[in-house]
């Protein structure tokens, strides 16, 4: 039988006994094995690192350096969320999103607030907590984010008189009332484990796993952040992503010296290597704390250096 007599007969066959695959493989067979896609990671920075700024002129700047993303503070724009109007949310999404710059979450989303914490023994705190994190949730959709950053060191405190295993339930009680707003929002909680120095709580990114897995659902999930993981784990960066990149939704870069990549020791090669080694393809988002080199060197010598060690990985 010819070729082409071979392909009709089989098309015809694969058709009478409903194989379609069978017919798409015969007519189109590949023609080479494919290829790894290509690592391109996503860089966005964080609001608070331009101190005072009105918005407008962050996204602008932030947009001109070559970021396409933005992290909000909530105490940035007001100390409570549900003081936001709806009309000022339609704003602040448009501004981001005429400059280019898609608002991926919120971060420090208790800081500047009093009478919320995430660990205490007191219900009715932790549902009001519960409650203002799902506004944050509403909030962070509107703005066109799907992400919460879950750091906030001193509202998760373990406080004195309540034991560890009494914080890790009281934590899961106030996740677990978040899940239905999560669910209709489709934001998700990532969670930041924070060196000792910061918190006494979820100080590592094993902590921080067994509330994932303690939870079970996909809105929960793991962030990870460079300073913090040279404060906190035992093992280097590269291996911490290694083990724990099922679970990771967000990434902060950073260095130990408070500033931004490049500003300090911290070499993101191998960081970045082991973001493409296990194909992350969230943000990294560039989280500082001493603004000290100015908010214009930050952002611009940060993604620079970043982009340059992109450039090494193999």
């Amino acid at each position: 039988m010819s070729n082409p007599a071979r392909r009709d007969f089989l098309k015809q066959a694969a058709g009478a006994a409903g194989l379609a695959w069978l017919s798409a493989a015969v007519m189109d067979p590949p023609s080479r094995a494919a290829e790894p896609a290509a690592w391109t990671p996503r860089f966005a920075i964080c609001n608070e690192t331009f101190e005072n700024w009105p918005h407008q002129r962050v996204v602008e700047f932030v947009a001109e350096c070559g970021y396409t993303g933005l992290e909000i503070a909530p105490f940035t724009i007001a100390t409570y969320v549900t003081d936001i109007s709806a009309a000022r949310r339609t704003e602040l999404r448009s501004q981001a999103e005429r400059a280019g710059l898609q608002i991926l979450g919120l971060h420090w989303l208790l800081a500047k607030t009093e009478g919320l914490h995430l660990t205490t023994p007191d219900a009715g705190v932790r549902r009001k907590t519960a409650d203002y994190l799902g506004e944050l949730a509403r909030f962070c959709a509107d703005l066109g984010g799907n992400v919460l950053v879950l750091g906030s060191p001193k509202q998760r405190n373990v406080l004195p008189g309540v034991t560890r295993q009494q914080a890790f339930d009281n934590a899961a009680e106030v996740l677990e009332k978040m899940l239905p707003v999560l669910e209709k929002t489709g934001v998700r909680v990532a969670l930041e484990p924070l060196a000792p120095v910061e918190t006494n709580f979820m100080t590592h990114a094993a902590e921080a796993m067994e509330l994932v897995r303690r939870i079970d659902a996909p809105q929960i999930q793991l962030l990870l952040d460079c300073k913090a993981m040279t404060g906190g784990e035992q093992q280097p960066i590269p291996d911490v992503i290694r083990r724990h990149h099922a679970a990771m939704i967000h990434f902060h870069a950073n260095d130990p010296n408070l500033q931004g990549p490049g500003f300090g020791d911290l070499d993101f090669v191998p960081v970045f290597q082991a973001l493409k080694d296990v194909a992350y393809r969230g943000w990294i988002s560039v989280e500082v704390f001493d603004y000290a080199p100015g908010a214009e060197r930050l952002a611009r010598e940060s993604l620079r250096y970043m982009r340059q060690c992109a450039k090494k990985i193999a």
